[in-house]
């Protein structure tokens, strides 16, 4: 028999049913918080608020097995395993505190919205997403972008507004594009990918292909009426489309209980019959398996589903941003929180990997992003007929 530490060990997807998230999660998932925190001034209340949502995901009694390999393949077609997601979520983070360095250089233009302390969320849906598979992502798409598999340079440089960026350096940090690697778009409207997303996994379905389409936004996209227009068209028609909402307690600058009294998206979307599952969005491993059973099942002709991931930006809503409407958490609370301080933790404890191996992959990480962003600092600016040419159509003389 092999030791703990050397077996393979997998997700055990079959041992979750559907049915659990069909029934009672609010028993489960819902603690009892302070509702009294309406006024968004009152920064006490809303951490408070943010604070029970912590201590009850790290009691919650819904256990996940911390697999060593995901079950399902990952953006390379190969299963993904736990020092690979390691490695993933830090690429995320090494890029995203680059970015506000480039801005100061004066190298990156325009509103830049970072997603420190959500890689967990990023990463682990990622994981367990095919090739082939559909991505829509919104402003804060960047760490969504590198778990799809875009490659590093081209991210960079299209933040720059360089020929070498993924949209030719034409479409900035919001507007993300990569066919290639399936991801299908960024926008800077809220939400605004949720309707696009329904039309993919519409077409899939028409196609009969086994391709899921997946489109992560946060949790004040949910107040918009073309997200409910969405979901229930998606529960209509049974598409192959899993939801999720990175909820980060915040829409842009206003806690949730200030905009609404439905404390839990799942909760939302309850009435239209929608397989979901709250998680929490700091334990990776705990976002891949939720997803990865909910997306076999979309995939399956099951229908629609949605995955709540609760989660924590570190910085604020845009980079520059002042944050006097919430309260800085501690260093001790943040390493609580942290999803890579956490999973290179268990992953030692567990015996998945070393410490030894950790270092490495973070010193990897960290490399790749230095090459990155130095590759796409020699990239020039784009021509401005190619501006012209992209903008405005063609016409054939007469």
């Amino acid at each position: 028999m092999t030791s703990r530490a050397t077996r393979p060990h997998r997700l055990a997807a079959k041992d979750i049913t559907l049915s659990r998230w069909r029934h009672g999660f609010k028993s489960r998932w819902g603690c009892q918080q302070n509702r009294g925190c309406a006024d968004p001034a009152d920064r006490g209340a809303t951490n408070a608020v943010l604070g029970s949502t912590w201590a009850c995901l790290r009691g919650a009694d819904w256990a996940v097995s911390n697999p060593e390999r995901a079950s399902g393949p990952g953006a390379t077609g190969e299963a993904v395993t736990a020092l690979e997601l390691l490695g993933i979520m830090w690429r995320i983070r090494f890029f995203e505190e680059e970015v506000p360095r480039l801005q100061r250089a004066g190298l990156a233009r325009g509103l830049l919205h970072l997603s420190v302390g959500q890689e967990g969320v990023a990463a682990g849906t990622c994981a367990m997403l095919r090739r082939d598979d559909l991505l829509y992502t919104g402003h804060r798409g960047h760490g969504h972008a590198i778990a799809k598999g875009v490659p590093l340079r081209g991210l960079f440089a299209e933040l720059m507004g360089r020929l070498d960026g993924v949209c030719r350096g034409l479409g900035g940090s919001m507007h993300i594009v990569d066919v290639e690697h399936g991801l299908m778009g960024a926008t800077g409207v809220v939400g605004g990918n949720i309707p696009l997303a329904v039309g993919s996994a519409m077409t899939a379905r028409l196609g009969a292909r086994e391709q899921l389409t997946v489109v992560l936004f946060g949790d004040g996209a949910v107040q918009t009426g073309y997200f409910h227009e969405s979901v229930n068209l998606a529960a209509l028609w049974r598409l192959p489309l899993v939801f999720v909402c990175e909820n980060n307690g915040f829409a842009e600058f206003t806690p949730r209980s200030a905009h609404t009294t439905v404390e839990r998206v799942c909760d939302v979307v309850a009435p239209y019959g929608l397989a979901r599952q709250t998680v929490d969005g700091s334990d990776v491993i705990a976002v891949r398996e939720a997803f990865g059973v909910l997306a076999a099942a979309a995939r399956g002709g099951e229908g629609p589903a949605l995955l709540e991931c609760l989660t924590y930006r570190l910085r604020g809503h845009y980079e520059g941003d002042a944050q006097k409407y919430r309260a800085a958490i501690s260093q001790a609370e943040w390493r609580d929180r942290d999803p890579i301080a956490r999973l290179r933790r268990r992953g030692v404890s567990e015996g998945w990997f070393t410490d030894e191996a950790a270092a490495v992959a973070e010193g990897a990480a960290k490399e790749a992003v230095d090459e990155a962003a130095r590759l796409a600092r020699e990239s020039t600016a784009p021509p401005l007929e190619l501006m012209e040419r992209l903008v405005y159509a063609q016409l054939e003389p007469a």
